[in-house]
């Protein structure tokens, strides 16, 4: 969103207005998720957002409202869009945590888990998932060389990526680095900002199959 609003208005106007708008922090705080995770919706137009000249960005009330009605309604529809996740870990531990915790965050999603590259990438190939959720120190073929050869492959360019991983920024950039469109989290794993990344992402897919 590109307008420019008089940022000297009140937050407290009403969502039917245009011109109402919210701090990354309060919409963070209505939606349960992190300030990054709201800057990740605008960024995928879930949510409508702008830059004041400051610097500072303001999201608009209407598309909060209109996310936060969503939510509820998607929640309860019986034909919601359901999220194909395949997750790469080796850690059997974290494997359950990933499995426990993604069921108990109620979203409707098709997970699979797999400990290695390898079966990582049999497994985009043969199912085409939504979206990839990978560790990067991993047996065999690691999560840099999958993931290049994912990229590198451009049927599966609509793929979105993230890693999970306990090395540092400044450990992948020794390795190679990885692609710029790949959203990179540090372990360990952070739950709050996954669910409000496939959140997102699942919105963002219902509303292309609407179309």
């Amino acid at each position: 969103m590109s307008r420019t609003p008089n940022t000297s208005q009140s937050a407290a106007l009403d969502a039917d207005s245009p011109d109402a708008f919210c701090s990354t922090r309060q919409a963070a705080t209505r939606l349960g998720v992190s300030v990054g995770t709201v800057q990740q919706m605008v960024e995928q137009g879930v949510l409508s957002g702008w830059k004041t000249a400051g610097g500072h960005r303001r999201i608009s009330l209407r598309s909060l409202e209109t996310l936060l009605r969503s939510r509820v309604g998607a929640t309860s529809s019986s034909d919601a869009h359901t999220l194909s996740v395949l997750i790469v870990e080796d850690d059997p531990f974290e494997q359950a945590f990933y499995r426990e915790t993604l069921a108990e965050m109620k979203l409707p999603l098709k997970l699979e888990i797999v400990g290695n590259g390898f079966d990582g990438l049999l497994v985009v190939g043969r199912q085409r998932p939504d979206v990839l959720i990978s560790d990067l120190m991993l047996p065999g073929m690691d999560g840099f060389l999958m993931i290049r050869a994912l990229r590198a492959d451009p049927d599966l360019s609509y793929l979105d990526i993230v890693v999970v991983s306990g090395l540092s920024n400044e450990e992948i950039a020794e390795r190679g680095g990885l692609p710029e469109d790949v959203t990179v989290f540090s372990k360990p794993i952070p739950f709050r900002e996954l669910h409000g990344y496939l959140l997102a992402k699942r919105i963002q897919l219902g509303r292309r199959s609407a179309r």
